[in-house]
């Protein structure tokens, strides 16, 4: 078995307060003997409005927050999985920009097979993500961990089952059939009202279903005026069951804010892929492709 680390914070517009709060929960991964810390969606920043968060978004290679969270794994040779902005290089600041999850190695090198930018973005009710985010064009093929096989997704992604399937129990004729993901993440951003609803009930099916690991970090509190997050990150077994789950907010008004988080929170699971190959093998799905689609 190897340890996981899930890494729970407040973002805010503030880029430097933000990197401050992940590298702390770097060092306490590697304090905790994780070899791999999973971030939440977005940790490098969300912005009060639309446009604020459209100025704020840098090219990964150039981000400041980026080059941190290199620096910070290499440092204390811990790997990490974190959400992010991404502009293009060269892109005008009116364009829309993509919501991506990175994989950082322990050496601080950035495994590009491993980035993955949301298949889809979330409106609802006043949030309209669609407004300032291009959503991506294809799923990323499940990558080898220290932990395991890793199929990266984000968020309202949750809500499509068929993208966690198509990683974890692939078809035929897959690109990847032969080494299919043991985890699926969603670094996440739920809001107080969708997360109390489905949170929970949405990642246990999604691990049931999958046979895999689910690793969920989330954003928590109050992230400005108009924006607060459910929190309650959570990691959920092959077999559905919850072994981890962090704090979060109640259904209303949010208690939490940037400034009571800064520390972060962060909580330690190890992932037994010899239990996670055995509810595969005493449980096969097979699939009946003859009658519906591949996935």
């Amino acid at each position: 078995m190897a340890i996981a680390a899930i890494g729970q914070i407040c973002s805010t517009a503030s880029i430097k307060g933000n990197l401050e709060q992940c590298v702390k929960l770097v060092a306490s991964a590697a304090r905790g003997q994780a070899k791999v810390l999973f971030l939440p969606e977005a940790s490098d920043y969300i912005a009060p409005d639309g446009q604020t968060s459209l100025q704020l978004a840098e090219p990964q290679s150039t981000s400041p927050f980026v080059k941190g969270l290199q620096e910070a794994a290499r440092e204390h040779s811990v790997a990490i999985h974190v959400g992010i902005h991404h502009r293009e290089e060269g892109q005008d600041q009116s364009k829309r920009i993509l919501n991506r999850a990175l994989y950082i190695t322990a050496n601080g090198d950035i495994n590009d097979a491993a980035t993955y930018d949301k298949l889809h973005v979330f409106d609802y009710g006043s949030l309209k993500e669609s407004a300032t985010v291009q959503p991506g064009i294809s799923l990323t093929a499940p990558f080898d961990s220290p932990i395991g096989r890793i199929g990266s997704l984000i968020c309202f992604d949750l809500r499509f089952p068929e993208a966690g399937l198509a990683l974890a129990q692939p078809g035929p004729h897959s690109a990847w059939k032969n080494k299919p993901a043991q985890i699926i993440t969603y670094p996440s951003a739920f809001t107080l009202r969708t997360g109390a609803a489905h949170w929970e009930t949405l990642l246990r099916a999604r691990a049931i279903e999958t046979q895999s690991y689910v690793i969920a970090a989330a954003q928590v509190g109050r992230h400005n005026e108009k924006r607060a997050s459910w929190g309650h990150s959570i990691v959920a077994d092959p077999w559905g069951n919850v072994v981890l789950k962090l704090q979060g907010e109640k259904e209303g008004e949010p208690q939490g804010t940037a400034e009571d988080g800064a520390e972060g929170e962060i909580g330690f699971v190890d992932i037994d892929l010899e239990h996670l190959e055995k509810v595969r093998r005493e449980m096969p799905l097979q699939r009946r492709i003859d009658v519906y689609p591949e996935l």
